[in-house]
């Protein structure tokens, strides 16, 4: 028994996770083979640029600038990848740590954040299934808080939510009674397993179908509620004391919050900023910070979790897991985030528009997080509110290096006089604690109104509070919250003065002169707020950490038809197109700072991939020119030459297939992103770069509308559902360009012979790559109909006429000096 102790007593001073490095005999070749490539590199582009085609130099230069292009983008995303790692957490050993029988639960505060706007896209069934995970996660009761942001102050939200925590005290106690996953109810009763092969409880069994009939009847409620919420009322909505709902107003309401549950259940409460006419809310952004202020005054938690509220908790232990890093007593206080991968349901198995993105989480973050961590603070990330308020990373204390290389005659001497110099400094400390002392009440924070008394530590030591004023905003209550580390509500604080104080610090005045969305919260100026957060991070030092436990932490739904993938993508490459246009960009940004220079690598390509779309529209159009003009990019092949494209080609496929083996990503999923690079390069990323232009240089502000989360109308429902959009234009004048440039380009050949065909291989093969690329958005264009939509038809018709006639018009395959006459070698007389 005295051994079992003992041995449990040594494993809780373990450290709580573990890197685990990709062994060398996968990576080693893959380091082989990129550096193989850059020397294969070198001679494609001397042999390139030596040899121009004289007959065809405008196209043959258009290929050489996009092909450099392309070059330097993927030494970009290729470099962070050079260190990949991953992580093993230890869950026993994080209990036995801070969960020791007969004493108080150590694990620290957890504020989780939903963000909502418009419930008739985000169903509230979603966003009520995204809650009661949270409020069932396998963590302490009162160490849980939910933050539920409804940015669109609807009364549907608000009444939805108000159901959800009533089902709540039914779902919850069910949940860890029985131990089940996933704790969302709609995904929980949706699985296709067997529930009693492992549960021959009759209790679990009862239990189980009286939870699912009340599950069933919570669904009739909340749906009840979505179709009442259909139609307005004139005279706007009233609540149920007869008095008119505050936000029937959008853009023009005062902030609401609201509590629910407590005590026996986690913390749940409603939270809608204010909302004024001439004042710029900073959408996402600006909500995400307004939950940081409102957590700080109510729970204060030191750690915030951030969701989506189509994001549920698919694994109960999510929080524990992030808490093996973020509590590791040797590199815990180091880390600002632990980012978690994003799992999606709802996607058919053949992933047409790559939507579960597998290769940039499974193959980039691993890269990533080798180096100094993820790049982004997206949904599913555990983060540190200290990290997030601006504070700069702790320096790593060095060991004290010995200096004293002399004779033992002269150690006496030498440690002496270093004895002496430390008495010295322990003096000057003490003196300092003193004057810390004495300037306590000068520098403390003074007594607010509720009986809430001031707050003083090391921080506020070293600024005013006219400083804090500054960078923090006009309440003592939450610059006070800011000096806690560890967290903790003010003592002495009662609950109707903390709600007040709440109120006031989500008002929409209240970051005006401050450094809130400059230096403080989440950063202002990009729709990708979470790339430029993570930014501002890592470039104070912090590091963050990719966290892939077996079962996914997270998972939620994605736009999976061909229109709402393109503007989602949109979305993100116009982000990275504001980030590059701005002060913020690391390009520039940030030097001489604690940013590695491979995460530099990361985020510059994180930023720059938008520009991308000017040269792949160009080298996309390539093959069809060619063919309609009988010119080529590339003189008469030599050996040489051969054994060169031979090269290269071999080690593309060997960078891919090395890259799929180490990252564990199957053919099918690295083969759809690169389909879908295309798509969305030569179509979002170009319109990004135009709207980021004039949204820059113009001051054109694009609004973006809410992307529709899958409801349940049935499996793969909005899969094949056609939506009309310019994003689809690019790709499919393209797509129909190469085609006609086949035709053309065969029938010219059959025409003149079979000496007519070798030429044509490498042009066929060019456009034959663009076409294959290009195959899931022709599948997309079809939608759910079984004829090809009306619009789509106009358009192909429409740009086939105009391409012809140019065609017939440039007449390329006829002399430019007229008629060409040669002697046939017949006598006709």
């Amino acid at each position: 028994m005295i051994l079992y102790f003992n041995f449990r007593m040594d494993e809780g001073r373990q450290p709580l996770s573990r890197k685990l490095p990709v062994t060398s005999s996968k990576i080693n070749p893959y380091r082989i083979i990129i550096f193989l490539r850059l020397v294969i590199l070198g001679f494609f582009f001397h042999y390139r640029i030596l040899h121009p085609v004289n007959d065809a130099y405008g196209l043959w230069l258009t290929s050489i600038i996009c092909e450099i292009w392309f070059a330097a983008s993927w030494i970009l995303d290729q470099f962070p990848k050079w260190y990949p790692v991953e992580r093993e957490t230890y869950l026993d050993r994080l209990s036995l740590r801070y969960e020791k029988e007969g004493k108080p639960c150590e694990l620290a505060d957890v504020d989780v954040f939903v963000s909502t706007v418009d419930p008739m896209k985000e169903p509230p069934l979603i966003t009520a299934n995204t809650v009661l995970s949270i409020l069932a996660v396998d963590y302490p009761v009162n160490k849980v808080a939910c933050y539920v942001s409804d940015d669109g102050a609807a009364m549907l939200t608000f009444e939805a939510l108000s159901e959800t925590s009533e089902f709540a005290r039914k779902w919850v106690p069910f949940c860890k009674r029985f131990n089940i996953e996933p704790r969302a109810p709609e995904w929980y009763f949706a699985q296709k397993v067997d529930y009693l092969k492992d549960k021959v409880d009759p209790t679990f069994v009862r239990e189980r179908r009286e939870m699912k009939r009340e599950y069933e009847e919570f669904k009739v409620r909340i749906n009840g509620l979505v179709a009442m919420a259909q139609k307005v009322p004139e005279e706007g909505w009233t609540m149920q004391d007869a008095t008119p709902w505050p936000g029937n107003n959008v853009k023009d309401h005062p902030g609401m919050i609201q509590v629910f549950l407590g005590n026996e259940l986690p913390r749940l409460v409603y939270v809608s900023r204010e909302k004024r006419p001439g004042f710029d809310h900073h959408k996402k952004a600006g909500a995400m910070n307004a939950l940081v202020r409102v957590s700080a005054v109510i729970t204060n938690s030191p750690y915030l979790l951030n969701v989506d509220c189509d994001h549920y908790i698919n694994n109960s232990k999510a929080l524990r897991e992030a808490m093996c890093f973020m509590m590791d007593p040797t590199s815990g206080n180091k880390i600002c985030y632990v980012q978690f991968p994003q799992r999606f349901d709802g996607i058919d198995r053949h992933d047409r528009y790559s939507n579960r993105n597998v290769v940039f989480f499974d193959i980039n973050m691993k890269g990533l997080d080798g180096i100094q961590g993820p790049i982004y603070v997206g949904t599913g990330c555990v983060f540190r509110r200290q990290a997030l308020y601006g504070y700069d990373a702790p320096v790593e204390k060095k060991p004290p290096t010995r200096t004293c290389n002399c004779w033992p005659n002269w150690c006496f001497f030498c440690c002496g006089s270093r004895r002496k110099g430390r008495k010295v400094k322990l003096n000057e400390k003490k003196k300092k604690m003193k004057h810390r002392e004495s300037s306590k009440q000068i520098h403390a924070l003074e007594n607010i109104e509720e009986g809430i008394e001031g707050f003083d530590n090391e921080k506020s030591l070293l600024m005013p509070r006219v400083k804090f004023e500054k960078k923090f905003g006009q309440s003592p209550v939450f610059i006070a919250s800011t000096l806690m580390e560890e967290g903790g509500v003010l003592k002495g604080a009662s609950s109707a003065s903390l709600l007040k104080e709440a109120v006031h610090v989500i008002s929409c005045g209240y970051e005006e002169k401050t450094e809130w969305g400059k230096e403080v919260g989440w950063i202002y100026g990009s729709v990708t707020e979470d790339i430029l957060t993570g930014f501002k991070m890592h470039c104070h030092g912090w590091r963050s950490v990719y966290c892939m436990p077996r079962r996914p932490a997270f998972k939620g739904s994605a736009p999976i038809n061909l229109s709402d993938r393109l503007h989602q993508v949109l979305r993100w490459a116009l982000g990275s197109v504001e980030i590059l246009l701005s002060r913020h960009c690391p390009i520039w940004y940030g030097y001489g700072c604690g940013l590695k220079g491979l995460e530099r690598f990361s985020y510059i390509n994180s930023v720059v991939y938008p520009l991308t779309s000017i040269p792949l529209i160009a080298y996309c159009t390539l093959p069809a020119v060619c063919l309609l003009t009988g010119k080529f990019i590339v003189p008469e092949i030599s050996n040489y030459a051969s054994l060169i494209f031979m090269a290269l080609f071999i080690s593309i496929a060997a960078t891919g297939i090395l890259e799929m083996q180490w990252g564990g990503v199957g053919i099918h999923d690295w083969w759809r992103n690169e389909q879908f690079w295309v798509i969305g390069g030569v179509s979002s990323h170009l319109f990004a770069l135009f709207q980021g232009l004039l949204k820059v240089l113009a001051g054109v502000n694009t609004n973006f509308t809410v992307t529709s989360k899958a409801g349940d109308d049935g499996e793969f429902s909005e899969l094949y559902l056609f939506k009309w959009t310019t994003l689809l234009i690019p790709p499919m004048t393209l797509l129909i360009l190469n085609i006609i440039g086949v035709i053309v380009g065969v029938s010219d050949a059959i025409n003149n012979g079979y000496d007519s065909w070798g030429p044509l291989f490498g042009k066929l093969f060019f456009a034959l790559w663009v076409i294959v690329h290009l195959y899931p958005f022709l599948k997309g264009l079809m939608g759910k109909q079984d004829r090809l939509p009306t619009i789509i038809a106009v358009w192909s018709v429409l740009l086939a006429s105009i391409l012809s006639l140019l065609w017939v018009r440039i007449n390329p395959f006829v002399s430019k000096d007229g008629p060409v006459l040669e002697v046939c070698g017949l006598d006709c007389n």
